[in-house]
């Protein structure tokens, strides 16, 4: 499979300067540069096959967000995130099928007061019933994505999945922390199960009342959210005892920041709890020394009009991009908050620690492929930014309601196959502890390489 997709590289992008762009990223492929030539392969690093259709499964272990750096947004990498679209589909991962496909619903009355995808479509998600002792729970995981941070890179993104219900496939297998098979998901299996898709590029947070007609974008993410979340109560949440917002990479984000206003859309008698998968992306310089994620959440927020929807309880002490970040907004946060996270998380070692313009020359391309890869001084570089990550993870202060689950496996988002064990604990289990309270846990693992349960994600 790789191979082929580096032979439809060549064949659309025959001219492209690989040594320039490094990687650009899709929600299924990523294509990379090692200098000489391009490749791509299932998720980020992964290099194995099997017989499921990832098209239609929800697999939170391995988005591959779209173009996401303001300076790598052109030319080969935008005729790149055209071709991941066109052979994403065919893809293959190694994720068990579970033989239930579950359904789209489309938001319509979404549409009237403006609370839309990208491209004004209506947003959706896709949804299967609670049954037995858990027909009054609801979990809703917001789907992955990365961002899109102006005009070109929005336009770009609504003519797919991350921008439009139009391009959104029907139906989806859903697995890990949306399973209904008690032995995979033994908290959450028989409750109301929801995968929320993502549509805006913001993480739910945009609100611009206007439209250009000549692009006919819509920055309304805060508004689809509520349209969302009105839809369900509408089929029962309204009756929920217990309620679990959770999300993967920007879907992770999305939990962390709209966790309060979640729960202020739902009766004040449930109870309600937020998680964040690979949703901690920490305020870090890169290999430059350059702040690259800083100005590009910046633009973000900008672009989509997010200021007003970010927790307030951290805009009214700092500048609004900054609440973008976690480490700023969490500790504010009134529900309780459970990060689930690496240290060494893949995709910010990619995309924050050494993105593309801060290795003009590739040297860490290799490293970024696998940290088994890396050289003794990118390994110890690489152990800096987890030092920089517990310390933006222990920001976010010890309350008893907070529960982390800090690992040493480079990977982004593990909530799909969530078998990954600190100290005998799955996650799980972690998890599922700390929602109905049986134990906490605040758990930080040991330095690379000293986990073996990471042997599934690299």
């Amino acid at each position: 499979m790789c191979g082929r997709v580096s032979e439809l590289v060549k064949e659309l992008d025959g001219n492209v300067d690989f040594a320039n762009h490094g990687y650009a990223f899709t929600d299924r492929i990523a294509v990379q540069n090692d200098d000489a030539r391009a490749s791509a392969c299932i998720g980020e690093g992964r290099r194995r096959e099997s017989g499921l259709d990832l098209s239609r499964t929800v697999l939170p272990t391995e988005f591959c967000p779209p173009v996401l750096m303001p300076n790598d947004r052109m030319g080969a990498v935008s005729n790149l995130w055209r071709l991941a679209l066109v052979v994403g589909s065919s893809l293959l991962a190694s994720v068990p099928e579970e033989g239930v496909a579950v359904g789209i619903t489309y938001v319509e009355n979404a549409v009237a007061s403006g609370g839309v995808c990208l491209d004004g479509s209506p947003p959706a998600y896709y949804f299967d019933k609670g049954f037995g002792t858990g027909i009054n729970n609801w979990h809703l995981f917001i789907e992955g994505g990365a961002w899109c941070n102006d005009v070109t890179t929005c336009l770009e993104r609504s003519s797919t999945s991350l921008g439009s219900s139009k391009e959104m496939v029907t139906e989806r297998d859903f697995s890990g922390m949306l399973s209904r098979r008690q032995e995979i998901n033994p908290d959450f299996y028989n409750w109301n199960r929801i995968f929320v898709a993502y549509c805006d590029g913001a993480s739910f947070t945009g609100d611009v009342d206007s439209v250009d007609p000549a692009t006919n974008l819509h920055f309304r993410g805060a508004r689809a959210f509520i349209a969302i979340i009105g839809d369900l109560l509408g089929k029962g949440m309204s009756d929920a005892q217990n309620a679990f917002l959770s999300g993967c990479s920007a879907g992770g984000l999305a939990a962390i920041l709209n966790c309060d206003k979640f729960s202020s859309l739902l009766p004040s008698s449930t109870k309600v709890k937020c998680l964040g998968d690979a949703g901690f992306f920490i305020d870090s310089k890169d290999i430059s020394g350059y702040r690259r994620i800083g100005e590009f959440y910046s633009q973000v927020v900008a672009t989509h009009g997010s200021a007003n929807n970010l927790p307030t309880s951290c805009t009214s002490r700092m500048n609004p991009d900054l609440c973008f970040f976690p480490q700023n907004a969490a500790q504010q946060i009134q529900n309780p908050l459970f990060i689930l996270n690496s240290a060494y998380d893949s995709w910010q070692i990619r995309h924050i620690l050494a993105p593309g313009e801060a290795d003009p020359l590739g040297l860490w391309l290799n490293c970024k492929a696998d940290i088994k890869n890396c050289s003794a001084d990118q390994l110890q570089t690489i152990q800096d930014f987890r030092l920089e990550f517990i310390n933006a993870i222990n920001q976010i202060g010890s309350s008893s309601t907070t529960g982390w689950f800090i690992d040493s496996c480079f990977v982004h988002c593990q909530s799909g196959i969530w078998e990954t064990s600190i100290g005998g604990t799955a996650i799980a289990k972690a998890v599922g502890d700390w929602y109905y309270e049986r134990s906490s846990f605040q758990v930080i693992d040991c330095p690379y390489p000293c986990n073996p349960t990471c042997g599934n994600y690299t």
